[in-house]
């Protein structure tokens, strides 16, 4: 029903309009988008909470997994390399503010500046994403897999540090050999066997007595609990396969449910990222050919400007929940 308002002898008849709340059809459903997606990652963090209070006694320790960084081998810097990431992306969120501003003044060489380095901090995060994932995937360290899916980790028994199997595998001669592709009828695809069976590792255990099992159960501490000599090579016997990296079946840092999350979640944000910064190189080179400056008005750059800032938003939440709590 529409609305009538009487000013003096003039009467002005108002039907909704294409401005509701005084803005554009795209700002309005850029905003739409926004609230949608925040729902949908609010869902994807709020099963993360409730799986991690689930299994809250067994749950891998951050600081323990993202240890890292690029080009700095045998140094554990934990959670430095995720909290570089961050920097990164908030302050491609900041040039992304001043192409905004600068895009209300008509500055069009401003825009173009600020909006390259947005792209650039796009890049940047995109990349170290990927060269996080590549490690976690890898591992290095490795563990056992028990019976139970339980997963036994190995440290020092003076430090109490966690250790790589390669420091104590034994070197057992054997035939390992996996299924070929011109074998068997229904042979599609087999996974390739990790470097060290379960013998070498077992017997390397038995010849290192300064070495320990560490189950995935948390202590009053807040850290993993430490088995003695005997309870160790007791554990040991329940193991079942060595388990190096990570994937969406098993992961040699804990609970299988901690890397199907960190995939998902962080894989979810990255696709997000990813989109932005194909968007903003997008709106970049109409900024560069002067589609705006014709049209006299640089809305778009603003639009995308409230995505880049809803994803930079999410991010900080994700990291938040994964992993400094």
């Amino acid at each position: 029903m529409e609305a009538t308002v009487t000013t003096g002898t003039e009467e002005k008849v108002w039907g909704g309009g294409n401005k509701p709340l005084n803005a554009s059809y795209g700002k309005l459903m850029m905003w739409f988008f926004i609230v949608s997606d925040a729902l949908t990652f609010s869902g994807f963090l709020a099963a993360y909470g409730f799986t991690r209070f689930k299994f809250i006694d067994y749950w891998p320790i951050a600081d323990e997994v993202f240890t890292h960084f690029p080009f700095l081998h045998g140094k554990e810097l934990p959670m430095a390399y995720v909290a570089f990431m961050t920097f990164i992306l908030i302050m491609s969120s900041v040039t992304m503010v001043l192409a905004v501003d600068a895009g209300h003044k008509m500055q069009k060489t401003k825009v173009t500046w600020y909006m390259f380095a947005t792209i650039i901090g796009g890049l940047i995060f995109v990349g170290s994403q990927a060269w996080e994932w590549t490690h976690f995937i890898e591992g290095g360290l490795g563990a056992v897999e028990t019976r139970s899916g339980r997963i036994l980790q190995f440290v020092n028994a003076k430090t109490g540090k966690q250790i790589a199997i390669s420091e104590f595998a034994a070197d057992i001669p054997n035939e390992r050999v996996t299924q070929h592709s011109n074998q068997g009828v229904w042979f599609e695809k087999e996974s390739s066997l990790p470097e060290y069976s379960l013998d070498d590792v077992v017997e390397g255990f038995k010849s290192h007595p300064d070495v320990l099992v560490r189950t995935e159960r948390l202590t009053e501490e807040g850290k993993k609990t430490i088995l003695s000599r005997e309870a160790s090579l007791e554990k040991l016997k329940e193991a079942t396969d060595v388990v190096i990296g990570a994937n969406l079946h098993k992961n040699e840092y804990g609970h299988a449910q901690f890397a199907d999350f960190f995939f998902f979640i962080t894989g979810f944000h990255g696709f997000h990222v990813f989109s932005g910064v194909v968007i903003n190189f997008i709106i970049f080179i109409n900024v560069i050919l002067g589609t705006y400056e014709r049209r006299g008005k640089y809305e778009m750059v603003e639009k995308v400007g409230l995505y880049w800032h809803f994803v930079d938003l999410v991010w900080v939440f994700v990291f938040t929940f994964f992993y400094l709590v």
